[in-house]
C-alpha cells in the first residue's frame, strides 16, 4: 500500500511503518498509529506558536503527538518528532477529539481561544487533526496549525477551511537544503501560498550557521513571501545546538539581526526570536 499524505509516498508492506514513524500499513490499508495518542498537552501563550499578530495576549491549548515527515538534524523538538509509538510504551495519553474539544472549552474562562496542533509535525496525524478541528469549530473556538507545510495539496485544501491561523516553517530557500532535510521546497512554497489564501498565516525560519544563513537566500525568501502578501509576519529565529547538531555553535545574534534588517526591506512585520 502507498501512503499518499505527503510527497514521500511511502510504499509500505503489511506491518511496515512509514518514514514519518506515525503511519503504517495494517490489514491492507494505511492507518494513523498516532490517532488519539497525546505526548504533549499544555496551555501556552499564543506568541509561543509563534503567532504575533493573531489574538495577541491570549492562551491556546496546545497538543502534540509523535512523528515527523522530515529529518532535520537540528530539530528543536526531536524528543517527539524523531520517535514512533514503540518509543512511548507507557507515556501516551489516549484521548478522543471530543475530549480535547471539551477540555479546550473548559479553559475558555482562563483565556483559552481554541486548540493548537503543534510540538511534533501534527499533519502526520492528519485524520486526528481534522477530527479535532471539526469538534473545535462546532464549539465556536479557533484552530491553530504549527507545521512544516509538507503535505500533498488535496489534503491541505481539505483541511484549510477548518484552520483559523497557521505558522509554517520555511526552513530555508534552496532545494539542496530541503533535500538534506528530506523535504521539498516547492511543496512548502505551494502550501504557504494556499494557507495565505485561507487563514491567518505567519512563517518561521530557523537560522542554522553555515547552512541557511546567507543574505542572498534571505532576500530570495522574502521576495517570495512579498509576492504573496508583504504583510505576512516572518519570525527569524536563532538556532541552539540540539539533536544531531549538539556540537554545533549557536547562531550569532548579529546574524539574526542582520537578516532581520534585510527581511524588513520586503515585509512589514519581521520578528527576531530566541535572542
Amino acid at each position: 500500500m502507498k501512503c499518499d499524505l505527503c510527497f514521500h509516498h511511502c510504499d509500505l508492506s503489511e506491518g511496515q511503518t512509514g518514514l514519518c514513524r506515525a503511519r503504517s500499513c495494517r490489514d491492507g490499508r494505511i492507518v494513523s498509529d498516532s490517532y488519539g495518542l497525546i505526548a504533549g498537552l499544555a496551555l501556552d501563550p499564543i506568541e509561543k506558536k509563534p503567532l504575533r499578530r493573531f489574538h495577541p495576549g491570549s492562551l491556546i491549548l496546545s497538543v502534540g503527538t509523535f512523528g515527523c515527515n522530515l529529518n532535520c538534524p537540528f530539530c528543536q523538538n526531536y524528543s517527539l518528532s524523531a520517535h514512533g509509538r514503540a518509543d512511548y510504551p507507557d507515556q501516551l495519553l489516549q484521548v478522543t477529539p471530543q475530549m480535547l474539544a471539551e477540555q479546550a472549552q473548559s479553559l475558555v474562562p482562563r483565556g483559552n481561544i481554541g486548540l493548537a496542533y503543534t510540538y511534533n509535525e501534527p499533519l502526520v496525524s492528519y485524520e486526528f487533526v481534522r477530527s479535532c478541528a471539526q469538534e473545535i469549530r462546532s464549539r465556536h473556538l479557533l484552530n491553530v496549525l504549527v507545521s512544516n507545510g509538507t503535505l500533498e495539496e488535496p489534503y491541505f485544501r481539505a483541511l484549510l477551511p477548518l484552520i483559523d491561523a497557521a505558522n509554517i516553517d520555511l526552513k530555508g530557500f534552496t532545494p539542496a537544503w530541503y533535500r538534506r532535510l528530506g523535504g521539498s521546497l516547492d511543496n512548502v512554497k505551494r502550501n504557504i501560498a494556499l494557507a495565505a489564501e485561507n487563514c491567518h498565516l505567519e512563517v518561521t525560519t530557523l537560522i542554522v550557521p553555515d547552512c541557511n544563513d546567507s543574505e542572498e537566500d534571505m532576500r530570495r525568501e522574502c521576495a517570495f513571501l512579498q509576492s504573496i502578501d508583504r504583510t505576512i509576519p516572518l519570525h527569524i529565529t536563532r538556532f541552539f545546538p540540539r539533536y544531531q547538531m549538539a556540537d554545533a555553535q549557536p547562531t550569532p545574534v548579529k546574524t539574526v539581526l542582520r537578516l532581520t534588517e534585510i527581511a524588513r526591506e520586503y515585509l512589514d512585520f519581521v520578528y527576531p526570536g530566541n535572542l
